[in-house]
Order: C-alpha cells, then structure tokens, then sequence
C-alpha cells in the first residue's frame, strides 16, 4: 500500500451554480492547503438536490473548471456531474489527475426511485460498469451514492486492483419515514466495505435542509467520513 493524503469535504449546496461552484473550489484549496492529493467532493456538488421533485432543467458542468484547479493544484479530483449523452442522462463522476488531465467516467449504476429521491425521472442506469483508475496517487475506485449500499460494486473495484474506495454522495432523511434516521446503518455499511475488502475508504456527502418548489425537502445529514483498511473511522464530519 503506498502512502496518500486523502480530503473529503461537506457543504450545503443551493439552486445557484456559480455559488456552488466558488464554495466546492474553496474547500479544495483548503484541502490541498493542508497536503491532500486526493479531493472528494460530494454527489452534485454544483446544483441544488433537483431530484426531491420531478422537472426538467438544464444543469451546467463543472468539468472544465475543476479539471483546471485539479492541475492547479496537483490533487486527483473526482467531479460529479449531470452528464447528457445523446437522448440518455447520467449521474456521472468524471476523474481529473494531478495534471488535470480527465481519465475517464464512471456512470451511477443504482439509481433510486422513492420520494425524496427521485433519480430514476432523471437518469438512466449506468452502462460503464464498475471501474478504477490508474492515478498519480494510486489505483482509485469509485461508486456513487446508492451504489455505497451494494457489497458487489465494492468488490467488483477491489478485485480490479482499487488501493482506495470513494463514494461522493447524497443522503439524508427518508420522506415516507421522517423519525428514522439512517446515518449510522449509512456509515456502517461502507465500513463493511472497507473492512470487506482491507482497504480505506472516503464518503463526502452534502448537509443542510433542501426544499423543492412544491415545499417538499430533504435534510442532508453530513457524517461525511474517512475509514481505514480495517473499517474504523479515522474521521468523520458532523451534521
């Protein structure tokens, strides 16, 4: 195993895209500030959590900013977006190296469909399968949020030679459920992942209240964390 300096970050995001995009790249100049080479940022970090409700709008990338800060500053940076590809939608994490050179994507596989989290109105299922990425860091491997749930995409990444597992996310109350709070069944289950598999692991999810036009909302509930080979968290952020 070599040795990496692993960052996760946690923000609210809002239904403006150039905020966003400012306070994403603020927390990966602090992370970077203090010695991380692999960022994580969170699932859809530069738009509000648009999939509460069901409406068609057009959501901007950020690739090309984040791809630039990654050589900027010398970090792998994992960038999520809303990926349009001909008449198909994904929920897509582009991987940017050191030298802010794109590696390649990976495309959400499980895709939700309940209230609160409406995705499937949104994307399609995922057609790149499982993969990892050769970086200046390491041999990264990446799920994205509901995919953290699943032990097969863990050890699908593992058995091709993933050093590290990252799983940028959303997740927070259950609508039909408003008195449960999943957060630890959350963490617990990744943990497993990383212990599964004897390798660390990194979630970055996004915190505060969203509220669709319609006055339906998700409470994100932050606890991003980091975990080590054997499943202990090394860190964790709070709500």
């Amino acid at each position: 195993m070599r040795n990496m300096t692993v960052a996760i970050t946690q923000m609210a995001s809002e239904n403006d895209w150039q905020k966003n995009c400012d306070k994403a790249e603020a927390l990966t100049r602090q992370a970077a500030g203090q010695g991380a080479n692999l960022i994580l940022l969170q699932e859809l970090f530069d738009a509000d959590y648009f999939c509460i409700e069901q409406h068609a709008q057009y959501f901007k990338q950020a690739v090309k900013r984040f791809a630039a800060l990654a050589r900027e500053l010398g970090v792998v940076l994992p960038i999520s977006v809303f990926e349009r590809a001909g008449t198909a939608h994904y929920n897509t994490t582009v991987i940017a190296d050191a030298d802010g050179k794109t590696l390649g994507i990976y495309r959400k596989s499980h895709i939700p469909d309940g209230r609160g989290y409406q995705e499937k109105f949104y994307f399609s299922p995922g057609d790149t399968g499982f993969k990892v990425w050769d970086t200046a860091v390491g041999r990264i491997g990446l799920g994205i949020c509901w995919d953290q749930w699943f032990p097969e995409c863990a050890r699908a990444m593992a058995l091709m030679g993933a050093e590290i597992l990252l799983y940028p996310t959303a997740i927070g109350s259950e609508p039909p459920n408003p008195d449960y709070d999943s957060s630890t069944h959350w963490q617990n289950t990744m943990r497993g992942h990383a212990a599964a598999n004897i390798m660390p692991l990194a979630a970055s999810n996004r915190v505060g209240k969203e509220t669709a036009p319609d006055g339906r909302s998700d409470i994100f509930y932050g606890r991003s964390f980091i975990a080590d080979y054997q499943g202990e968290k090394l860190q964790e952020m709070n709500r």
